[in-house]
C-alpha cells in the first residue's frame, strides 16, 4: 500500500503496484524470491487473493449488492469471480474464445451475459455455461433493457440497406427481434474488404450503447461517424440524433468515433467519449454540448461513469463527479466546470474500470499479471468488505508527503461529539445499512464512530419510549449525585478511635440511602411520594454525625479492645489480632521437670488440654541451661549426642580439619578380600625370611639387568615377559631348574 498521487486528493494503490510491462514469468518468480527479505514487500496489503490473470485482464464488473466482483482475462481465456466478504477467489472458469465484454443480469454473480470474440453470446450460471448462441456479425458492446428483458448488441458492418444494426435478443421469448437500424454512413467500397456484410477495415459500426434505466429509459447508441442516436424502446423508433460538434469546435474533431456513453441519474445529462480523447457533456434539450474536456493523451475513451451514490439524498449533499478513463490514465473531474479533482496513472495499460458504489474503491482490468485496486479516501469510505483500510489510511495520513489527506480538524472530529457503537448496537438502531456506504460511520477497531445527533435521532426512532427511560435515568443521576455528596462529606470526618466501627456505620447508612433511592425510582421518581422510614427501621444504632456519640470516636477511653475475650464472645466471626509480644516459654530445666513429673489426674489433664486449645500455638523455647538452674537442680546438663554414632565427639572436632586429622590417626582396616571371583597372586618367588632368600648372580656385562625386568607386565603374566629377556647362560640354567612352589621355602641345595 503506497501513495500513488501526492496531490491535494491522495490516491492509495492497494494492489498491483509492482507490476511491470514486459516481465516474463520466470523473471517475476525470481524477483519475488529476492524480495522475501524486503520489509516493505513483507508488510504489503494483499486485498484480494489471486486477484490476477496469467497474462492480462480484459473486463471487470462489480455486482449491485457489493459482494461479488467478476473479471475476464487471458491466457487461456477464463473468468474469475471473487467473493468480497471472504477476500478470496470463489471460482474460475475457462471459455472457448476471448471475452469482449460482459454484463451481470442479476444483483449477484448467478446470471451473467458474455459477448465473445468469435461472434457468440454465452449465458453463464454458477453451474457453468448455460446456453450459447451465435450472432450474425461481430458485436462491440452489450446493453440490457430490464423493462423489456432484451439484450442489445451493437455490431460492426451494415445490412443490405447500408444501415448499421443493433441486435435485439429477447430473453423472455428466447429469440431475436427486429434490429434497430442506425445510420453509420454506409460501407466503405474503396478499402480492401469493403462491401461485405461482415464489414471491412473502415466499415461503419455501432460502437457502444447506454440506457437511462433510472429515468425515462431512453437508449443511446454511438456510431463510428461521431453521431449519437437516441431510441425509444416503447415505440421502437428513433427519438433524436446528436450531431458531432463541428460548428463549435474544429473540423477535424467531427469524424471522431464515439467510444463511450453514459447517462446521468436525472436522465437529462448525457456524457460522450470519443476516439481522440475528448469528452462532451450534453443536455438532451439542446444539441450544443455544455462542456468539453480533453483527457490529454489522445487515446480512445473506453470508460465514462457518473460517480453517483445509491441514494438521491446523499447525492444532494456531496459534490458531483465524473470519471473518464483511457488506456493510460484515470481522471476524476467536476462535471459542472471541468475542474480536475484527481487522477490515477498506473504503470500498465488499462482495459476497464469498475467503481464500488458508495465508496472510494476503484478496481481495474489491465495489461499485466496483477489487477489494480486504488483507494481514494476523500471520494468515499472503504467498502464494507475492507473497512480496515480506513484505519490504515488514517495512520498513513501523518506522513509528510501526504499533508492534505486528512486535515487536523477532520482528525480531531473523530473523537469530538461522537458516539462509539459496535455492530450489534448498530443493528439494534437499524443503522447497519450505512456500513461501508456513507461517511456517517467511521470505523475504529471493532466498531464505528457515529455522530451524537444521529445517534439520538436513531435511538428515538428505534425506541419511542426512550423519553420515559431518559427521565428515570436523569432522576437516578440526580439522586446519586446528592447521595454521593452526603456520603463524601461523612467520609472526610476525622475519626481518632474505633475506625472499624465507624466504617461499619457508614456502610449501613449508605445501604439505607440506596434503598431509599430505589424506592423513589419505583414510585415514579418523586421524593415526596416516599414515606419517611419508620422510627428505628432501616436506621443504624449509632451515627457518626450524632453529637450523642461524638465521644465514642474521639475519647480513647471508649476504644473497643478487639483482643479481649468479651469482644470475641460477642463477635465470634472476627479474628483477633495477634499479640505483639508472645508469652515467655518454658526453660529447658522446667521442661525437663515437667516431663519427669508423673501424670496428673484426669481432671488436670482435661483442664490442661482445654487450656492448650484456648491458648494459641507458641514456638518451642530453646533448651538452654543456666548456671543458676544447674545449682538449683544439681543435675548434670544433658550432653548432645549424634544419632548416627554411639560415640560422643568434642565440639572442636566438628571442623573439617579436625575430622581429617582423626581419620589419619585411625588404623586403616585390613582388606579381607576383593570382589567375588577375584584373587590377588604374585608370581615372584619369595621366601619368608630375607636371609633365606637365594642370592642370584648374573653377568654384569649383559645388556640389561634382572632388576630392570622385575616389574610386572600389564597382563599379570610374569613368565611371558621373562621369555623376552636377553639370553645368557644364567637364564638358561635358571629356566631348566625344577619349579618352586609359591610362597614356599626353596629346597636345600637349589640354586
Amino acid at each position: 500500500m503506497k501513495l500513488s498521487n501526492q496531490s491535494e486528493v491522495p490516491v492509495y494503490t492497494i494492489s498491483g503496484s509492482n507490476t511491470a510491462r514486459p516481465l516474463p514469468e520466470w523473471l517475476a518468480r525470481r524477483r519475488k524470491r529476492s524480495l522475501k527479505d524486503d520489509p516493505e514487500y513483507a508488510n504489503r496489503v494483499e486485498l484480494l487473493q489471486d486477484f490476477e490473470f496469467e497474462e492480462a485482464s480484459q473486463c471487470i464488473r462489480a455486482s449491485e449488492d457489493g459482494e461479488w466482483v467478476m473479471s475476464t482475462g487471458t491466457y487461456k481465456p477464463q473468468i474469475h469471480t471473487h467473493h468480497l466478504p471472504q477476500l478470496s477467489l470463489s471460482w474460475a472458469r475457462h471459455t472457448v474464445a476471448l471475452n469482449t465484454t460482459f454484463l451481470l443480469l442479476s444483483s449477484d454473480y448467478t446470471k451473467s451475459l458474455h459477448l465473445q470474440s468469435d461472434r457468440s453470446l454465452e449465458f453463464h450460471t454458477p453451474s457453468g455455461c448455460h446456453y450459447t448462441t451465435r450472432l450474425p456479425r461481430y458485436g462491440r458492446d452489450l446493453v440490457f433493457d430490464r423493462q423489456s428483458t432484451e439484450a442489445l448488441i451493437p455490431s460492426v458492418g451494415v445490412n443490405q440497406d447500408g444501415m448499421g444494426e443493433v441486435f435485439r435478443l429477447n430473453l423472455e421469448l428466447g429469440r431475436y427481434m427486429r434490429s434497430f437500424e442506425v445510420d453509420v454512413g454506409g460501407d466503405d467500397f474503396t478499402s480492401a474488404g469493403g462491401g461485405t456484410l461482415q464489414g471491412g477495415i473502415h466499415t461503419g459500426s455501432v460502437n457502444t450503447g447506454a440506457i437511462a434505466e433510472e429515468s425515462h429509459n431512453l437508449l443511446a447508441f454511438g456510431t463510428s461517424v461521431g453521431t449519437v442516436e437516441l431510441w425509444d424502446p416503447r415505440a421502437k423508433g428513433r427519438a433524436g440524433v446528436l450531431l458531432p460538434p463541428t460548428a463549435q469546435f474544429s473540423a477535424d474533431e467531427g469524424r471522431a468515433e464515439i467510444t463511450a456513453l453514459e447517462f446521468n441519474r436525472s436522465g437529462l445529462t448525457l456524457g460522450t467519449g470519443s476516439s481522440n480523447g475528448l469528452m462532451h457533456l450534453y443536455d438532451l434539450r439542446s444539441p450544443v454540448p455544455l462542456l468539453k474536456k480533453d483527457q490529454g493523451y489522445g487515446f480512445p475513451i473506453h470508460t465514462l461513469k457518473f460517480l453517483q451514490p445509491s441514494t438521491a439524498t446523499r447525492e444532494a449533499t456531496m459534490d458531483p463527479k465524473i470519471m473518464s478513463a483511457d488506456k493510460r490514465i484515470i481522471k476524476i473531474w467536476d462535471p459542472r466546470d471541468g475542474t480536475p479533482w484527481t487522477s490515477v496513472e498506473p504503470a500498465v495499460d488499462i482495459n476497464s474500470v469498475a467503481w464500488c458504489k458508495d465508496s472510494g474503491m476503484l478496481l481495474t482490468a489491465n495489461e499485466g499479471r496483477q489487477q489494480h485496486s486504488f483507494f481514494i479516501p476523500q471520494l468515499g469510505p472503504a467498502p464494507k468488505w475492507c473497512s480496515f483500510l480506513d484505519n490504515l489510511v488514517e495512520e498513513m495520513a501523518e506522513d509528510p508527503n501526504d499533508p492534505n489527506a486528512f486535515a487536523s480538524t477532520q482528525a480531531g472530529a473523530v473523537y469530538d461529539n461522537f458516539k462509539f457503537l459496535t455492530v450489534p448496537q448498530l443493528r439494534t438502531l437499524n443503522l447497519e445499512h450505512l456500513i461501508g456506504r456513507t461517511n456517517l460511520l467511521r470505523p475504529y477497531m471493532h466498531g464505528y464512530f457515529v455522530g451524537q445527533r444521529l445517534y439520538e435521532e436513531a435511538r428515538l426512532i428505534a425506541n419511542p419510549y426512550v423519553w420515559e427511560e431518559e427521565r428515570a435515568k436523569r432522576v437516578k443521576e440526580k439522586i446519586d449525585k446528592e447521595r454521593e455528596s452526603r456520603i463524601r462529606g461523612k467520609k472526610k470526618a476525622t475519626v481518632k478511635v474505633n475506625k472499624k466501627l465507624a466504617e461499619r456505620l457508614m456502610n449501613a447508612e449508605e445501604k439505607a440511602e440506596r434503598k431509599r433511592a430505589r424506592d423513589i425510582l419505583q414510585r415514579g421518581g418523586d421524593a415526596d411520594m416516599v414515606d419517611a422510614p419508620a422510627e428505628g427501621k432501616d436506621k443504624p444504632e449509632a451515627s457518626i454525625g450524632d453529637s450523642r456519640f461524638a465521644k465514642l470516636f474521639e475519647d480513647e477511653d471508649f476504644a473497643v479492645d478487639e483482643t479481649s475475650r468479651e469482644f470475641q464472645l460477642l463477635n465470634p466471626s472476627t479474628v483477633p489480632q495477634k499479640a505483639e509480644r508472645g508469652e515467655r516459654g518454658l526453660t529447658a530445666v522446667e521442661q525437663e521437670a515437667a516431663d519427669d513429673t508423673p501424670g496428673s489426674s484426669d481432671d488436670d489433664s482435661d483442664s490442661d488440654g482445654e487450656r492448650e486449645q484456648e491458648r494459641p500455638a507458641k514456638p518451642q523455647a530453646p533448651k538452654k541451661i543456666s548456671s543458676t538452674d544447674y545449682k538449683r537442680t544439681r543435675k548434670a546438663p544433658p550432653r548432645m549426642q549424634v544419632s548416627s554414632s554411639a560415640r560422643t565427639n568434642n565440639t572442636r572436632d566438628r571442623s573439617f580439619g579436625s575430622r581429617a586429622q582423626n581419620m589419619k590417626s585411625r588404623a586403616r582396616p585390613s582388606r579381607q578380600g576383593g570382589a567375588v571371583g577375584e584373587r590377588e597372586v604374585s608370581f615372584m618367588p619369595a621366601s619368608k625370611s630375607k636371609k633365606d632368600k637365594p642370592e642370584v648372580q648374573y653377568d654384569k656385562t649383559s645388556s640389561s639387568s634382572f632388576r630392570s625386568k622385575e616389574r610386572r607386565s600389564a597382563s599379570n603374566n610374569a613368565f611371558r615377559g621373562m621369555l623376552n629377556w636377553p639370553r645368557n647362560s644364567y637364564l638358561e640354567d635358571y629356566l631348566q631348574s625344577p619349579p618352586i612352589s609359591i610362597n614356599d621355602t626353596p629346597a636345600s641345595g637349589s640354586t
